[in-house]
């Protein structure tokens, strides 16, 4: 009985996080689709590619871990009925986002020489340079999407990201298909078409997206007569106290993996192109445990809007569990399909790669072994995260995520991720250990603040 409280909550939890997940999921699958294209034509061009996103990845999560800050703000309007106040976190969110897109592509820029100076073998280094110039311009459109969506995802209109999303992905494969290859005439650009069919995709999800929410009765009067340089420095500084923490959160877990792809890159081609296969897949799980933080953080923040402690705790608890239940089932799968799922991103029919295609294959699935082991700790600690975002707790939690992931999970990929130690699979080790000790750590920061403001509404109950 005790445990329906939650299982009874798991419908409406899917329900709204399932199109995140599989708006989430597009984004992935764009990576998907261009590594497995890619990874046809040879595993320097698929090393390539995952050195050129190493550095994307970074900036995409600064990007859209600093967008977060506008959900919570607007879903604790939406449960007020404060279309002021929800309006001005949407314009001053997407005013924020838009400058730090492209402040992040011109920083991609100027990063670039790094790659020259991080023992990566030469012939990546120069393949993924031009592929980086592209991808890195197509950061502004994907982080002021990124804005649009977390603004509809705080008005719980989760589907219509996932519909411009899908709409991306479908023109992103075609277009990978047409410029990766040359086919119908278009010129054959190798993985600079995969980085052309990236941008254009990205800014097609954009305008998508802002078309689809000024049809919406609910979301039109947000998004339309926008005065985009009429700033407050109160909501302003609001969203940068939120925002600039929840980026810091998401920029130090993603650097650890980005830190997995370039000591990868220290052991050879193949170690790298390997990492980058398990890490593509690992992303998808993660998508789909990132859709669950994005519900628990609508959630969270229309109870906290409604100062309703209790429930918002049940409801937070309800949203683990389940994420723990999918994380299970994606562990077994891993585990079942190790040696299988790595074969879908080579040309095993390839006679002239054949040696290095093996050795990749071989790497992966025992990548995906250990990506199996963390599966439940990566869905806790994101599910976690997410849930201290609808409280607006940030600092806390900026704190854990760093302590977790390099005093602890950094050292040991470094130590055991050398060619003379365990290679990748003491690389992967250090990315268990981190996300371990973030999903404890961060768990026990929300059972902390809730069992508080739960004390304090008792007492206010009691008052009355």
């Amino acid at each position: 009985m005790i445990l329906t409280q939650y299982t009874k909550e798991f419908k409406y939890n899917l329900n709204l996080a399932a199109p995140v997940m599989l708006g989430m999921l597009g984004h992935t699958f764009v990576s998907l689709v261009d590594n497995i294209m890619v990874g046809q034509m040879g595993a320097a061009e698929l090393a390539a590619v995952s050195l050129g996103n190493s550095f994307i990845f970074i900036a995409m999560s600064l990007g859209i871990g600093f967008s977060t800050a506008i959900t919570p703000l607007v879903a604790e309007a939406d449960t007020e009925r404060n279309f002021a106040k929800g309006k001005s976190a949407f314009k001053h969110g997407l005013f924020l986002c838009t400058t730090l897109g492209i402040v992040l592509f011109l920083l991609l820029l100027l990063a670039k020489p790094l790659m020259y100076v991080m023992d990566q073998p030469e012939e990546v280094v120069v393949l993924a340079i031009p592929y980086l110039d592209l991808v890195a311009f197509s950061l502004i459109p994907l982080i002021i999407f990124q804005a649009i969506k977390q603004f509809s995802d705080g008005l719980s209109l989760t589907k219509y990201p996932m519909y411009a999303t899908i709409v991306a992905n479908v023109i992103n494969v075609v277009l990978n298909y047409l410029l990766i290859f040359g086919k119908f005439g278009f010129p054959e650009l190798g993985i600079v078409g995969a980085a052309l069919g990236t941008l254009i995709s990205r800014v097609v999800m954009v305008f998508f997206l802002w078309w689809l929410l000024r049809a919406r009765e609910k979301s039109k009067a947000y998004v339309t007569n926008i005065k985009i340089f009429v700033l407050e420095s109160a909501m302003l500084k609001r969203i940068i106290s939120i925002g600039l923490p929840s980026a810091m959160q998401m920029f130090f877990e993603v650097a650890i993996f980005t830190s997995a792809i370039w000591l990868s890159g220290t052991l050879g081609q193949n170690p790298q192109a390997a990492n980058q296969i398990a890490l593509n897949l690992s992303s998808m799980t993660f998508m789909v445990a990132t859709g669950l933080s994005v519900a628990a953080m609508i959630r969270v923040g229309n109870q906290k809007g409604l100062k309703r402690f209790t429930e918002l705790r049940r409801i937070a608890i309800s949203i683990f569990l389940l994420g723990v239940i999918l994380a299970f089932v994606f562990a077994i799968a891993f585990v079942l399909l190790h040696k299988i799922l790595p074969t879908i991103y080579v040309d095993l029919e390839d006679p002239l790669n054949a040696i290095d295609t093996r050795e990749v294959v071989s790497i992966a699935s025992t990548l995906l072994l250990v990506s199996a082991v963390f599966q439940i700790s990566d869905s806790l600690q994101v599910v976690a995260l997410g849930a201290l975002r609808g409280l607006q707790d940030v600092k806390i939690p900026t704190i854990i995520t760093f302590i977790s992931y390099w005093a602890i999970g950094f050292p040991i990929s470094f130590y055991f991720g050398k060619e003379e130690a365990l290679g990748s699979v003491g690389i992967w080790l250090g990315l268990i250990a981190g996300l371990t000790s973030a999903a404890i750590l961060l768990f026990i920061r929300f059972n902390y603040l809730t069992k508080k403001l739960i004390k304090l509404e008792t007492a206010n109950v009691q008052r009355a």
